[in-house]
């Protein structure tokens, strides 16, 4: 083994505290040839924080010197670190692990390598069968190694049953193991899409960390297996329901901050006729319908995702589904009720708020009017009072007077009905000389046509005495 520095010189740490919640340990992981000191320091500098060795060989390791020379070196900058072990036997572990402790920040038991020679020879991705054998090498490294801090992890190839996988993590975990690295093939794939389904299910049924490996070539790999996966164990919900689900406490925040009962509609409908508010209420109608269109799209979608993890409800546990299965797909079932309800209730609450500002500002415009109508009736209510009392005092004033009238009106009666007698005695003479003018100008009128008959008489007799008169002044001349 080659070491540049003294093993006291350096500041020992716990590699589990790397993995914080919400944080993404970037870890390189351990290739044949390729994870030598040189490329190690070379990929620390662009932000790797945990380097493995290549895979060694424990018995190998222990049995000669050169191995330990040329498969093992490391600097003072060349932490953290884990070493790599291939093993069959749990002393043989325990004693490699013994051997780099001083220099090495944890041990690393390989039990992912698919290749032919290693499977033969008890190594690699053979020892997810033997979950016993496993469970006996950590705890045989955590008894003899004397360091508290040093970490021991496994990395691990996923069961076509995946029940089986999920039992070796946990029977794992139960022995005290830092964390497990799960690449995401079978035994028999090579260059096949990685299950990052199975790696969730996985880290979904432990406490302890879990590392994605496989497939990860570029940061943005990096963030899309996060994304997919949830290897932080956080279950975390996407940025879109995020904002819904803060559009919803703010929804239900507004509408009791409506509510409040010692503000009265009038000031709220003060509050809305803000210069503030006039200019947004051009943008509102648009706002609110943009608002409507979103939620709706969202309510659909969550629709969508609910019906598509109800087949788990149908298809039921004695179907050929593997347990931890059916409980991921009732939890992707939760959250698509969960992000159903979130949508239906801010569409419903949206609606609700502004039905309620709608019916506020009606109420207050009632109020107001009411009012301008209470004081106009008070008003009319105070004239009619002084109306009455004027008539009581008018009353008062003819009973007082009433005695001293009487008297007067009845003079006034007996005078007036004595008019009346007079009026009728002249009425009945006049009538009377009435009847004998009209006997008077029967007779003058008799008279007069026989004037009239007399005169026309005399005018004839003139008109022949003039006829005459007139012949002989002819004869004459």
């Amino acid at each position: 083994m080659s070491f540049y520095v003294s093993p006291g010189s350096w500041q020992r740490r716990c590699l589990v505290d790397l993995f914080q919640p919400g944080h993404v340990v970037k870890i390189c992981a351990p290739m044949v040839r390729y994870s030598k000191l040189a490329f190690r320091s070379l990929v620390r500098k662009y932000d790797c924080e945990l380097c493995f060795t290549p895979m060694i060989v424990a018995s190998a390791f222990l049995r000669s010197g050169k191995a330990r020379d040329s498969e093992f070196t490391t600097s003072c900058v060349d932490r953290p670190l884990v070493v790599q072990f291939a093993a069959n036997r749990s002393q043989d572990l325990a004693d490699a692990a013994c051997i780099v402790s001083p220099f090495a920040d944890g041990v690393d038991l390989n039990c992912g390598c698919p290749q032919r020679w290693a499977m033969a020879e008890g190594y690699g991705a053979c020892l997810i069968n033997k979950p016993e054998l496993v469970q006996d090498m950590v705890r045989q490294v955590r008894n003899q190694v004397e360091y508290p801090n040093f970490s021991v992890s496994i990395k691990i190839r996923i069961h076509k049953d995946l029940a089986r996988t999920v039992d070796l993590c946990r029977k794992v975990e139960a022995t005290g193991i830092s964390w497990i690295t799960v690449h995401g093939r079978t035994t028999e794939e090579r260059h096949q899409p990685v299950h990052y389904d199975t790696i969730k299910i996985i880290k979904e049924n432990l406490n302890i960390p879990v590392v994605a490996n496989g497939d990860i070539r570029s940061h943005k790999d990096i963030d899309y297996v996060h994304e997919l996966t949830g290897i932080d164990g956080k279950d975390k919900m996407t940025l879109q329901w995020v904002a819904v689900a803060s559009f919803l406490y703010a929804e239900i925040g507004f509408i009791l901050f409506l509510c409040l009962p010692f503000i009265s509609p009038r000031r709220w409908l003060k509050v809305f006729n803000f210069r503030l508010w006039e200019k947004i209420a051009t943008y509102w109608n648009r706002a609110f319908l943009t608002i409507i269109v979103v939620l709706v799209v969202l309510f659909f979608d969550a629709i969508r995702e609910v019906r598509k993890y109800s087949m788990s409800q149908a298809i039921g546990k004695t179907e050929k589904m593997l347990p931890n299965m059916y409980d991921h797909l009732n939890m992707k079932l939760f959250r698509a009720q969960r992000n159903l309800y979130i949508s239906g209730f801010s569409l419903f609450l949206w609606l609700v708020l502004r039905r309620m500002i709608t019916l506020i500002s009606e109420l207050a415009i009632a109020m107001g009017e009411s009012q301008a109508l209470q004081v106009q009736t008070d008003n009319t209510n105070n004239a009619a009072k002084r109306y009455m009392e004027e008539n009581e005092e008018l009353k008062k004033a003819l009973t007082r007077g009433k005695d001293d009238g009487t008297k007067k009106l009845e003079e006034e009666n007996n005078q007036l009905i004595n008019n009346i007698k007079e009026l009728k005695a002249e009425l009945k003479k006049t009538t009377e000389a009435l009847e004998k003018s009209k006997i008077e100008m029967a007779s003058i009128k008799k008279q007069y046509d026989g004037l009239t008959r007399e005169y026309d008489r005399l005018l004839q007799e003139h008109d022949k005495m003039q006829s005459l008169v007139d012949t002989t002044d002819k004869k004459s001349n």
